[in-house]
Parts: C-alpha cells; structure tokens; sequence
C-alpha cells in the first residue's frame, strides 16, 4: 500500500486553485477594470464608424464638399478612422501598462508560485 498521491490529485488542486483566482476580488477587480476601457472604446469606435458609414449615404453634399484640391470631406473621414483606431490601441496600450499589467503580474506570480512547486506539467 502506498502513500504517494495520485497522479490525479495536483490537476484537481490546480484546477482549484485557478477557480479561486477566478473568484477572487483582485481577480474581478482586473475584468472590472479591462470592461472600463475596453467597452466605451468599443462603442466609441463603433458610433464613430456608424456616423461615417450613415453621412457616406445620407448626406452626399456634406461628405463631397472638397476641402482642398481633391480632398473631400469623406476621404478625410475615411483616414481618420485609421487614424482612431492606431489611437485606441496607443491608448488602451498606456491603459494596460498603468492598470491591467500589474495586477496580471501579481496574479500570474501567485499562480505561479503553486505551480512552480509542482513542476511544468502540474
């Protein structure tokens, strides 16, 4: 008769152990903080590009109206999309550098400490 644990035992406790991560308050704390930003950004965008798609086909005269030489109004609308979106992700990268890396890394140590200990493979 042995008294070693099976094989199965540290799965079970690493799965355990990533469940109570899961519902931890630092855990729910890090999903709050990512829907923040991640959430109005995504509307943002979203209403931003609704307004340019609606404008291109409802209001011809607006977005055809020439700025300067052959520049209209829609080809700049159209570039500034670029535009927002390499924004956005400047913007949610200096987001999760202040907020969402740090409390990651602190998650991520603490789970790996659990399973360092085991090894690699659990």
């Amino acid at each position: 008769m042995s008294t070693d644990t099976p094989a199965s035992a540290p799965a079970e406790s690493a799965a355990e152990r990533y469940l109570a991560v899961q519902r931890s308050d630092e855990f729910a704390g890090l999903r709050r903080a990512l829907r923040g930003f991640v959430f109005p950004m995504t509307v943002a965008f979203f209403l931003w590009y609704a307004l340019y798609v609606i404008l291109s086909a409802y209001a011809r005269g607006f977005m055809g109206t020439k700025l300067f030489g052959n520049i209209n109004v829609a080809l700049v609308f159209g570039l500034l999309q670029f535009v927002s979106t390499f924004v956005i992700a400047w913007l949610y990268a200096r987001f999760a550098d202040r907020k969402i890396d740090p409390v990651a890394d602190r998650i991520r140590a603490e789970i790996g400490e659990v399973t360092h200990e085991r090894g690699p493979r659990g």
